[in-house]
């Protein structure tokens, strides 16, 4: 695909609203298959067509976009991000991937070195000891080394548990008290809650506005248009949420929509102005941490987990978010700890009329160890399965993460994605950024190709879950596709081949006959480039333009 850098276009002094043709490219349309062009008038899609067909608007617009052949596809949608957390990790001390355990105090050591100020708490996140030939997170003797006595905090890869240098440790009242204390190891279930409150507290809210647009900007950059924010006073705070919104009302980059998880917390997520009482209110804990909550022992721990919540708790917040029109949202990733979320919520049918209950689309986060039961429940109640195929990416397949801490038969039947789509429950897509990182196309190739092949869905499916199925997840089901009336809040990419990619090879010959009119997408096959964002549109706002692309009139 040739690019070019055009001057940008005059005002045309017109009345009514902006209007913006694109043309020349491949356009990603339910409403045309072979659509090469698109006209957005405001906030709304106008139109598509083909370029032949275009040819009677241009003389009208406001903008032409010669795209080149560039693909143009519905933005985005991250169903499950820690806006704050992830900037804190792009701005700052980021843990992740690093080879070995030595290597991850050598950054600690040179991260406190190059503050550009003593005080305050360093936060950083990422670090995972199951891929260290050590095999183990420091002592808090090394940490506090090679932190030379500064306040340190270090959220593990999932975020379920945390490294602290003394100098917090001694900054959190009541920490030895409390579950989850470990005098000299990582830090988890109340105690973690405890110390990440304290480092959060410190953060001034300069910090706090820069770690955030660090993360709406880096959205933008990879054709997200919207987020939703997953808020809660034990992974944030309702200042927290309350800036991030205001920032995002500015609409300087993707919509952000926030749910506040706290038990009881109807009327705090509707004075925020949260769409729903859910998102990370926990249900039990993350696998990495020997913190999910499970029916069995983990395959390296004597222990079943850690539960939060019980199902009567899930009732009455069901309930309750049910009675004020609220989606109610749980965490959960362990067989136990989903087993309680779904006996909750058919609880909480029984009291308030399963029809209405069902209606409100309640939330399961993550929802990783699901059988073929448990899927059939989901679909029962209505529930929408907000998941992380990336999860998989990183810590599936026979020698990951997931294998060392459950077994390989309990690792293989983690995230099926498949069986969610065929008992026709509702899929969001989302990153849990910074648990994995902010990575859309990366997303969608996870669940084209997810380490067991019985748990693969097609490429397309896979693509409608990260796009449309945001917009599900919220109730407004007319968005994420580009028809007509829908909101305009587009990608336009760089990507030199379209094809189908499905799990059954006879559905993918079927699909790419031109006669079944099934789009294609990027091809996502493990080690080719993925595509890249040239601009992101948000309800017809440019929210990002790759440098060397420009629009041309």
């Amino acid at each position: 695909m040739t690019e070019r850098t055009l001057p940008p276009c005059p005002p045309s002094g017109r009345r009514g609203p902006r209007t913006v043709l694109l043309r020349g490219g491949a356009v990603y349309s339910p409403a045309d298959p072979f659509a090469t062009a698109m006209l957005v008038e405001g906030e709304h899609v106008a139109w598509v067509g083909s370029d032949g067909a275009a040819e009677a608007y241009a003389d009208s617009a406001d903008e032409i976009v010669e795209l080149d052949g560039a693909l143009v596809t519905p933005a985005f949608v991250d169903a499950h991000v820690h806006a704050t957390a992830t900037g804190l990790a792009l701005t700052g001390l980021d843990l992740t991937g690093l080879p070995s355990l030595a290597a991850a105090l050598d950054a600690v050591a040179a991260f406190v070195a190059a503050r550009p100020e003593p005080g305050g708490v360093l936060i950083g996140h990422g670090w995972d000891e199951t891929g260290w030939p050590e095999g183990r997170p420091p002592t808090l003797a090394e940490l506090d080394a090679a932190a030379g006595g500064a306040a340190v905090y270090l959220s593990r890869t999932d975020v379920h548990s945390a490294l602290a240098t003394t100098a917090l440790r001694t900054l959190t009242d009541g920490l030895a008290d409390r579950p989850g204390f470990a005098a000299e190891g990582p830090l988890t279930r109340d105690a973690h809650h405890a110390v990440r409150r304290t480092a959060l507290s410190r953060l001034t809210p300069e910090q706090r506005r820069r770690a955030q647009r660090a993360t709406l900007a880096r959205a933008a950059e990879l054709g997200i248009g919207a987020l939703h924010e997953c808020a809660g006073p034990e992974i944030s705070s309702e200042q927290d949420l309350a800036a991030l919104l205001a920032l995002a009302a500015d609409g300087e980059g993707p919509e952000v929509f926030g749910y506040w998880g706290e038990l009881g917390g109807v009327e705090t997520a509707r004075r925020l102005g949260a769409v729903g009482a859910g998102g990370d209110l926990f249900v039990d804990g993350a696998i990495g941490s020997h913190t999910a909550c499970l029916h069995s022992p983990y395959a390296d721990a004597d222990h079943t987990g850690t539960s939060y919540l019980s199902a009567e708790q899930v009732a009455d917040h069901v309930a309750a978010c049910t009675e004020a029109g609220l989606q109610a949202g749980f965490h959960a990733i362990g067989d136990a700890a989903v087993g309680a979320v779904i006996a909750g919520v058919r609880a909480a049918g029984e009291r308030v009329g399963a029809n209405r209950v069902k209606a409100q689309r309640h939330r399961v986060e993550h929802a990783e160890a699901l059988d073929e039961a448990s899927v059939a429940a989901f679909a029962e109640l209505g529930l929408t399965a907000s998941v992380q195929p990336a999860f998989d990416a990183a810590w599936g397949g026979p020698d990951g993460m997931y294998v060392q801490r459950l077994g390989a038969e309990r690792a293989a039947a983690l995230n099926p994605f498949a069986a969610l789509l065929r008992a026709g429950v509702p899929l969001a897509f989302g990153s849990d950024a910074p648990v994995t990182p902010l990575d859309p196309w990366g997303t969608v190739r996870a669940a084209a190709f997810h380490r067991t092949l019985d748990h693969r869905i097609s490429a397309r499916a896979a693509f409608t879950a990260h796009t449309r199925g945001g917009w599900r997840a919220i109730g407004r089901d007319q968005d994420g596709v580009l028809v007509p009336g829908a909101i305009a809040s587009y990608a336009v990419w760089a990507a030199d081949e379209l094809v189908v990619q499905a799990p059954d090879s006879r559905v993918a010959g079927w699909s790419t006959d031109p006669r079944s009119g099934t789009p294609g997408l990027p091809d996502l096959t493990p080690g080719r480039p993925l595509p890249v964002c040239l601009r992101t549109v948000v309800r017809g706002r440019t929210v990002h333009e790759a440098a060397d692309h420009r629009a041309a009139r």
